[in-house]
């Protein structure tokens, strides 16, 4: 039935900000487009994952509405560490889940939620 994840779509109170502020830590491009009413749906590509950001709308898509994604990392560690440093704060773990398997979540300035998952 499903094959992939292809796109995941965050809700932002700032998408275009929220978009650069990814692709900078990835350094990958970021592609927009502008609506007729002047809303902007900004994305990057990571992993071959869309990573989209949707203007925030409290009674369709309400900032916080999405679920964690969990991006696979080689060094938990390691990679909170980066999130930290660029920006993003505390918010659970790092918990082990099971042997060899950690997991641990950030804010980004954005007030998003991310997942990071690994060793």
């Amino acid at each position: 039935m499903f094959s992939s994840v292809r796109t995941v779509m965050t809700f932002a109170v700032d998408p275009e900000a929220s978009a650069r502020w990814w692709g900078e830590l990835q350094d990958v491009p970021v592609k927009m487009e502008v609506s007729d009413t002047g809303d902007v749906y900004a994305w990057v590509e990571i992993g071959g994952v869309e990573v989209g950001f949707h203007p925030a709308d409290d009674e369709r898509n309400p900032r916080g509405g999405s679920p964690v994604v969990y991006w696979g990392v080689d060094d938990i560690d390691q990679v909170r560490e980066q999130l930290l440093a660029a920006g993003c704060e505390h918010h659970r773990g790092p918990l082990t889940i099971e042997p060899g398997r950690r997991i641990a979540q950030l804010r980004d300035p954005f007030g998003t939620i991310v997942g990071i998952e690994g060793p």
